[in-house]
Order: C-alpha cells, then sequence, then structure tokens
C-alpha cells in the first residue's frame, strides 16, 4: 500500500500543477491514503495561502477530481481508480511557523 500512496502522490502532484482553475494556489500534495480495497484515497495538500483562499483552493480540488482520477487511471493503470477527498495537511505551514520561532529565539552569530 506504502507504493500504490506514494505512485498516486506522485501523478497527482504533478497533475495538479497543470490545472488552469484560477481558484487552485500554490498547493503541495503532502501525502496520501488509500484504502485497501482501492476504492477510496484521502489526498493532504498543505495550501500556502489565507484561509479563505485555502477554502477557495479545497473546493476547486474537489471539482477538478473527476480530471485527476482520470489521469490516475491513465498514468498507473490500477484495478480500480479510487475516489478522491481532498483535505488541508497543516504540517508544512506548521513546520514554517516553527522555523520561525527557532530563528527569533536562537542569537544572532557575528
Amino acid at each position: 500500500m506504502r507504493r500504490v500512496n506514494e505512485a498516486v502522490r506522485q501523478v497527482l502532484s504533478e497533475a495538479v500543477g497543470e490545472l488552469k482553475d484560477p481558484r487552485i494556489g500554490f498547493v503541495t500534495v503532502t501525502g496520501v491514503e488509500t484504502s485497501p480495497d482501492l476504492r477510496e484515497a484521502r489526498v493532504f495538500v498543505s495550501v500556502l495561502a489565507s484561509e479563505p483562499e485555502r477554502e477557495r483552493t479545497l473546493q476547486a480540488l474537489s471539482t477538478a477530481h473527476g480530471v485527476l482520477q482520470a489521469r490516475l487511471g491513465r498514468e498507473l493503470r490500477m484495478k480500480r481508480t479510487p475516489q478522491l477527498a481532498f483535505e488541508y495537511d497543516p504540517s508544512v505551514e506548521r513546520g514554517v511557523r516553527m522555523g520561525k520561532l527557532i530563528d527569533e529565539l536562537a542569537p544572532d552569530e557575528e
């Protein structure tokens, strides 16, 4: 399943970057969890934007799920093409915030 999840993540990362929808901002596909029967896949995405823009991006990705599923079907040749569900992953945003806090606390080395 780990290989399947990684293959789906790679294809979706590429495909999301090629979408022409203006509602989709800077999106990174951080992970994928596919169900054992390959019927569903939870796609975790990180969006570096404000809360309203993040919601618009998630809505646009949900709207484009058919296009993304078709691409998965073409490129991966799986027994089933999973139904995609997009979820926001705050881990990248938390990491950036933690990095800033550490930089503020660290003394300047001059």
